[in-house]
């Protein structure tokens, strides 16, 4: 049986932390707010896979109120998310994420994002995919203020 989750993410785009997409650090004058390390793609995917398995979201099982998360690489979160899912004997079939940044442009780190992705679900780099697009300069993301992300994954036991 297969399962589609599709998941929402935005984090505000702030002077002296590091950007970290997908478990990457991308070199940038600004990085993203948040309580863990802001990864708002890994934290898409998350909710994308807890959607799918019908396990509620990163809110619920990871709350921003919870000092053991504070600054926690998002794998790590991503990593747990694995192991819930093959306890309730789910498997990924693929995973496809869309950021939304006006800058900086990220296509040089693509590869890079996918294999730390991979790597962290076993997955072949093959079953994800990884996009971005701007909003032309209009908007919330299009004023460079933050990122967003959406994220579908397809599961199935």
């Amino acid at each position: 049986m297969f399962r589609i989750g599709h998941g929402y993410d935005l984090h505000k785009l702030v002077l002296n932390r590091p950007f970290i997409l997908c478990g990457e650090k991308i070199p940038f004058e600004k990085g993203l707010l948040g309580h863990s390390d802001a990864d708002v793609a890994t934290h898409s995917l998350i909710d994308s896979l807890l959607g799918a398995a019908g396990m509620r979201d990163i809110g619920y099982h990871f709350p921003d109120t919870d000092d053991q998360y504070k600054n926690i690489s998002s794998l790590i979160l991503l990593e747990k998310v694995k192991a819930m899912l093959e306890k309730k004997n789910f498997s990924i079939s693929n995973i496809d994420l869309t950021i939304v940044l006006q800058q900086p442009k990220i296509s040089p780190f693509n590869e890079k994002m996918r294999q730390n992705l991979a790597k962290t679900l076993s997955l072949n780099p093959n079953q994800i995919n990884i996009k971005a697009t701007t909003e032309e300069n209009v908007g919330i993301t299009g004023s460079s203020s933050c990122v967003a992300c959406f994220c579908s994954s397809l599961i199935y036991y």
